[in-house]
């Protein structure tokens, strides 16, 4: 891991991290090896949050232009801003997010409460997250399948209309394990009515995100049994009623949104129109997973096995035993 100090003063200190990804991790609009994040430090009353976000090139996001955003509420912070004033002052998004995190992770400890206390939990339950599998070939992505063939979740990434085999490949090497289709906007209609039917006869469980987000009103003319998930079409409740009536789940990350707080809004939104809830992430460290797992609540699906693709993670991190997440200490995150 490499840190980068960006700005430090009044409270707020902003650093960029680079942590090592294992191997590579490849969906259809391309691979990288690293993770870059945002690291917010807040700082009130002898009390320390955190919050991590991760610049999303798919969303027009840089290192660059996520901390100047962040350096728009230096003085408000510093005079006080909380999270309900926060929501008017950046957009969702990757700056809103580290802020708003490391602010619920402060109130938190000044308060000495936990912080899905303060949400309205009665508690935080252990999850079981699904496991992501790169774009690869064939025969690799079921190498890949095999040796987690014992999670039982499997996200596989697909990127045409060819990729049927590669699906085929990871059932034939997981045959017991449910799986998730992510095409990442990389079909078309006509492409995801072909494949839908060998999608269900292959035990796929939900297609996540399969139109470009600009596309997506073509699937008022999807005729799959299988059901769909919005992710790139879909960041904030701004977006909830046009995905509730093309899509069957909506993917909740925090770095869409713009935080927990909105993120926890949306989930309520999306629960009173019937929506399935799965809770997602970037590839990140524990520390964007925290929050994420007041999402995971009750979530149909959850995928925040962003610190299981890194090579290291941050110290300290969740505990993962295989597939279940543990609750965060008080020292990682709220």
């Amino acid at each position: 891991m490499t840190t980068t100090p960006v700005a430090a003063n009044a409270g707020l200190e902003v650093a960029a991290q680079s942590w090592p990804i294992a191997g590579a991790f490849r969906i259809a609009r391309g691979a990288k090896t690293e993770a870059r994040v945002i690291l917010v430090t807040l700082r009130r009353g002898g009390a320390v949050g955190r919050g991590e976000a991760v610049p999303y090139a798919r969303y027009e996001e840089t290192v660059d232009g996520v901390t100047a955003a962040i350096e728009t509420v230096r003085g408000a912070l510093a005079d006080g801003l909380d999270r309900a004033g926060l929501q008017s002052r950046l957009p969702p998004g990757a700056a809103r997010n580290a802020v708003d995190c490391a602010l619920w992770d402060l109130e938190a400890k000044l308060a000495g409460r936990r912080a899905w206390e303060m949400a309205g939990l009665a508690r935080l339950d252990p999850v079981k997250t699904a496991f992501t599998l790169s774009l690869d070939t064939p025969s690799q992505m079921a190498d890949a399948a095999r040796a987690a063939a014992g999670r039982p979740l499997l996200k596989l990434k697909i990127g045409d209309a060819d990729d049927l085999d590669k699906v085929e490949a990871v059932r034939g090497a997981a045959p017991k394990t449910r799986l998730i289709v992510d095409a990442n906007e990389a079909l078309d209609i006509d492409t995801l009515n072909r494949l839908a039917p060998d999608f269900a006869r292959l035990g796929v469980k939900m297609i996540e995100q399969p139109l470009p987000a600009a596309a997506d009103e073509a699937l008022v003319d999807y005729r799959g049994e299988v059901p769909l998930c919005a992710d790139e079409s879909l960041h904030s409740r701004a977006e909830l009623d046009h995905c509730a009536r093309l899509y069957h789940a909506i993917n909740i990350k925090l770095d869409k949104t713009g935080g927990l707080t909105e993120a926890l809004a949306l989930r309520d939104a999306a629960r009173a129109k019937g929506l399935m809830i799965m809770a997602g992430c970037m590839v990140a460290t524990s520390l964007s997973m925290a929050p994420a797992l007041l999402i995971a609540q009750g979530a149909e699906v959850v995928d925040l096995d962003g610190p299981l693709l890194l090579a290291e993670d941050r110290v300290p991190g969740l505990s993962i035993l295989g597939s279940l997440i543990e609750p965060p200490s008080v020292e990682l995150w709220g």
